[in-house]
């Protein structure tokens, strides 16, 4: 059973209008019409209040009995998506820290002093520059790496 026709049999049961019904959930009428026509869907808070309201299992609502239906599918692509999204996020803040390691490396190599002491030993920070270009290096390779699975992604799309 799609998940419209469980939204109207729902409603039906209980001796509702879509308007009353609407009410319940303080969602407009228009929201619920979209449900049962599978117009649009509801989010997951959303779900989660007309199984209290309306003392439903979450299983059985969702589910809709043993095949697998537009509900299931929608819940299915948003964690998969939220997931991806993630992981997106993750990359992007993990590729921007490496840049910005690897830039500060070469600004505090260039703003250090170097000095020979009295006993003649040079003091230079020199690890600096080597750590800088194995920072940008990592950074850029993340972003490359970003970048190639979305193009990838779009291409598949």
């Amino acid at each position: 059973m799609e998940f419209g026709e469980q939204i109207k049999n729902l409603r039906i049961k209980n001796n509702l209008t879509q308007e009353q019904f609407a009410e319940k959930l303080h969602v407009t009428r228009q929201a619920v019409s979209n449900w049962e026509n599978n117009r649009n869907l509801p989010d997951l808070e959303m779900l989660i209040l007309i199984a209290e309201v309306f003392q439903l299992s979450l299983d059985t609502f969702i589910l809709g009995g043993t095949h697998v239906n537009t509900m299931t599918q929608k819940l299915i692509k948003d964690g998969s998506e939220t997931r991806r999204a993630k992981f997106n996020l993750f990359s992007i803040i993990m590729g921007t820290i490496l840049l910005c390691l690897g830039f500060a490396c070469f600004l505090i190599k260039g703003l250090s002093v170097e000095y020979i002491d009295d006993a003649g030993i040079l003091h230079e920070n020199f690890f600096l520059l080597p750590m800088g270009l194995i920072f940008l290096l990592a950074g850029f390779t993340v972003f490359l790496v970003f970048a190639t699975k979305y193009l990838l992604s779009l291409r598949k799309n």
